[in-house]
């Protein structure tokens, strides 16, 4: 039995917020974790940075194993998530949801009333993660069309639609962590 909880534990990533060294193991998480839009090391490097407090690293064995960037968006009470990654060694442990959980419980956040994300259509992954987030905090999701693929990726890349997920006004989210 003791074996089995020091196992679980060992499994556990610690979630913390990041700091500029963090730059470029995020930077390199996200490289391997295809089909993720790439960004440059030095955007991850800023949003590690200067964005730290809207932000979650999870490291595990010493290596950082998950990622979510995102911000609150500027004259709105919304929370808005840019990137998640996690790394083959951490999937089926939930740490994406564990991590929406811990950035929505923040300080940095309690003002937010909706938490908003872009997803394209084809992103089963990401599509799953958000909807079972939003039933886990019981909140309302709906999406619609946002950054067009010919009005504003010229083709290149499909559309992604404008996730929204209603947050609960008072304490279910940290009792639902």
């Amino acid at each position: 039995m003791q074996n089995e909880l020091d196992m679980k534990k060992a499994r556990t990533p610690k979630l913390r917020k990041p700091n500029a060294e963090d730059g470029a193991a995020i930077w390199q998480l996200i490289r391997d974790c295809k089909p993720l839009d790439e960004n440059s090391l030095y955007a991850n490097l800023i949003q590690a940075d200067h964005f730290r407090d809207t932000c979650v690293v999870a490291e595990m064995d010493g290596d950082i194993v998950g990622w979510i960037s995102g911000h609150m968006i500027p004259a709105q009470d919304a929370f808005f998530v840019w990137q998640v990654a996690v790394s083959t060694k951490a999937r089926g442990l939930g740490l994406g949801k564990t991590m929406l959980m811990e950035l929505v419980n923040r300080d940095e956040t309690e003002d937010a009333k909706t938490l908003k994300t872009t997803i394209t259509r084809d992103n089963d992954a990401s599509w799953g993660l958000f909807r079972s987030f939003a039933n886990h905090v019981g909140g309302d999701l709906s999406d619609a069309p946002h950054f067009t693929k010919d009005a504003h990726f010229d083709g290149a890349h499909d559309t992604e639609h404008m996730v929204t997920i209603t947050l609960p006004e008072t304490a279910p989210l940290k009792r639902a962590a």
